[in-house]
């Protein structure tokens, strides 16, 4: 089974910690197994690609590296807030954030 994590793929997440503190972005993709989760524009590295059929001449491309999950808290409402899990009318666990107690989309 899945941990349940606190951020999912879309949201925007402000960085609490590193060399991109402070900063907010959407979130990319997220890496369960290593805890890592990539945020649009942030935690930049540049990686040596070789040629290939899609990028013929290679080089070095300018791509997001991971943030540790820890590093991240989730923007709701223009504010970063910590969030947690209560049921809904029908049942279902829904995120919410802790700040307002408004539910999270």
């Amino acid at each position: 089974m899945q941990q349940k994590l606190h951020i999912k793929v879309g949201d925007t997440v402000k960085v609490l910690a590193g060399e991109s503190n402070g900063q907010e972005g959407a979130v990319l993709s997220i890496d369960r197994k290593k805890m890592r989760a990539k945020v649009a524009g942030l935690n930049m590295v540049k990686k040596h690609q070789k040629p290939s059929a899609a990028d013929p001449q290679g080089g070095i491309v300018e791509m997001e590296a991971g943030i540790h999950i820890s590093n991240l808290m989730v923007v709701h409402n223009g504010q970063a807030s910590r969030t947690g899990r209560k049921a809904d009318k029908d049942g279902k666990l829904v995120r919410y954030s802790k700040k307002s107690g408004e539910e999270i989309k």
